[in-house]
């Protein structure tokens, strides 16, 4: 068990190395630059360019700015070139922003997609899993803005709530119910629109993944035996076909750090995917490459949590 964490620790160290090699020559040899001359500004004058091309060392090398560029990460000195500010700071804020958006999101996606699936898988053909199967895939297919536009018209509309931003403007502050209802009600319509796709996908490998375990030797002679049928599916299938699926929850962790470019826009919500986005507008490197980074470690760090829990569920494998 040792063994197998410091090895995987070295391995996921040198493959993190790489992605980080590999994703600052992508972003430093894409087309323009930082400091290039934008005619429509009249105060970026070259010997403001100079000076700010020499304070970030953009006149070295590329692996002399590699190495200068971590170094500053690792420290903490690292700024963003649009407004000065720590890039780990500004990262943080919005991570906090985006975190009950994803914690939310995930919960009712993982909640309500086993019992969809499961439920569908058990019924198969029947007009249950017929009706499911055509929300499903109506949901796949409505693009999220569409069916963001949607939902903001049938909430105003019908229960005349606000839902842009993460709070009402000019509200009282001083009534700490007044303000939590406010905050509840701008969180759940970003929510539910970040949990549909999710449920409609992950409800169709929940039920194809029961629907190949209920076909099993095993899984037909219990059935034989006469056991009762909440038994045999929930006991016998339900426990083999989640085993895939602790995979993909290791896999998730990556959200807490991407954000949704799309959700945020439309209901103005300061998160990392909003954030991300105006960096890559505006070539703000450190924001794009930290980012990257921290995106990095989190999938390598989902992958192994996925590793450990594997073994955890299925005591068959050994490390």
């Amino acid at each position: 068990m040792l063994s197998f964490i410091a090895r995987s620790i070295i391995q996921k160290t040198i493959t993190l190395f790489f992605v980080s090699v590999v994703s600052f020559l992508i972003i430093h040899l894409a087309p323009g630059e930082p400091s290039q001359v934008d005619p429509l500004n009249p105060k970026f004058t070259p010997e403001m360019l100079e000076r700010f091309r020499q304070e970030f060392h953009l006149n070295e090398p590329l692996y002399a700015q590699y190495i200068h560029f971590y170094k500053d990460l690792f420290t903490g000195r690292i700024v963003s070139w649009k407004d000065n500010r720590s890039v780990l700071a500004k990262i943080w804020e919005r991570f906090l922003n985006s975190l009950p958006l994803f914690v939310v999101g995930t919960l009712l996606t993982w909640t309500l997609s086993f019992p969809v699936g499961i439920r569908s898988a058990i019924y198969r053909g029947g007009l249950y899993d017929r009706s499911v199967t055509f929300l499903a895939y109506l949901l796949i297919s409505i693009p999220g803005f569409f069916f963001a536009y949607i939902l903001i018209i049938l909430v105003v509309t019908t229960l005349h709530v606000p839902v842009i931003g993460m709070e009402t403007f000019g509200l009282d502050t001083s009534s700490w119910g007044c303000m939590l209802m406010d905050r509840v009600w701008h969180l759940l319509i970003p929510s539910i629109l970040g949990a549909t796709g999710g449920i409609a996908v992950l409800s169709r490998y929940v039920r194809s993944q029961m629907l190949e375990v209920e076909g099993q030797d095993y899984v037909r002679t219990a059935k034989a035996k006469g056991l009762p049928p909440d038994v045999v599916h929930y006991k016998h299938a339900l426990r083999n076909a989640l085993l895939p699926f602790v995979t993909m929850f290791g896999l998730i962790l990556p959200g807490l750090i991407g954000g949704s470019v799309i959700i945020e826009s439309i209901f103005s919500w300061p998160g990392m995917g909003r954030m991300a986005y105006e960096a890559i507008l505006a070539r703000d490197y450190p924001i794009i490459l930290t980012v990257n980074f921290i995106s990095a470690v989190l999938v390598l760090a989902g992958t192994f949590v996925s590793d450990l829990l594997y073994l955890v569920v299925d005591p068959r494998i050994r490390l």
